[in-house]
């Protein structure tokens, strides 16, 4: 975990009870997760495997070692997971070498964020080796704290990154926004305890308490993450 947090950041503003927005990255601000599937599809090609297409929503979002684990199980493969963790990595930093596009409505978001120095957090499964390459395209000045899945003993589905990010903020996770786009993301971040705005990218979402679903970045501006997390 990587963080630039001053003493004065944490706090509330203009009386709002949100104290921190914890963003994911693939699929949520970057539109990656055709990526990640592309270079899965390929690397397997190498080995001497085709992935199915109904695969793709069993990985998307998860930790790499579970996508990796049911990858070589489905296929057979002769292959350790680190050896295709590696292999994984290095064709994923080399495609997002060309460019990183931002998902609609990300670049206005983060704007808005920063405009009003809102304690903010960039949360991910991926490795911190691929964040840092990201961070490149999306701007590092946006995020006091970043959450890398190798930084972390248990990544997601399981809560700890949001709970490592929200007490790196010295915030109440219920307290928290998280904006995610995949429900194993989504897992995490409830069973952390925070609020949490879906925006689908590959698999639908379904509404649920204390999460909202919406069909784009473009629908999430300041005032509707601080309407998630007003007393009730």
């Amino acid at each position: 975990m990587t963080s630039t947090v001053p003493a004065s950041l944490i706090r509330t503003t203009e009386g709002s009870a949100l104290q921190a927005v914890l963003l994911d990255m693939d699929g949520t601000l970057v539109d990656t997760e055709g990526f990640w599937w592309d270079v899965e599809v390929e690397v397997f090609a190498d080995l001497g495997h085709r992935l199915d297409d109904a695969w793709r929503d069993v990985v998307v979002g998860g930790p790499m070692t579970r996508s990796a684990g049911y990858l070589i199980e489905v296929t057979g493969a002769d292959v350790a997971i680190e050896e295709l963790t590696v292999l994984l990595n290095d064709r994923f930093e080399k495609r997002i070498g060309r460019g990183v596009p931002l998902m609609p409505g990300a670049s206005r978001l983060l704007a808005e964020l920063s405009a009003h120095k809102v304690p903010t957090a960039l949360v991910s499964a991926s490795h911190r080796r691929i964040i840092d390459r990201v961070l490149d395209s999306v701007g590092r000045h946006h995020f006091a704290l970043t959450v890398a899945g190798d930084e972390v003993t248990r990544t997601k589905p399981h809560p700890e990154p949001y709970l490592a990010a929200a007490a790196g903020f010295g915030a109440d996770p219920w307290r928290c926004a998280v904006v995610e786009d995949t429900a194993t993301g989504v897992a995490a971040a409830e069973a952390a305890g925070c609020r949490v705005v879906a925006v689908p990218s590959v698999a639908p979402i379904a509404p649920a308490p204390g999460r909202v679903v919406v069909p784009s970045l473009e629908q999430v501006d300041l005032a509707f993450l601080r309407g998630l997390v007003a007393d009730d």
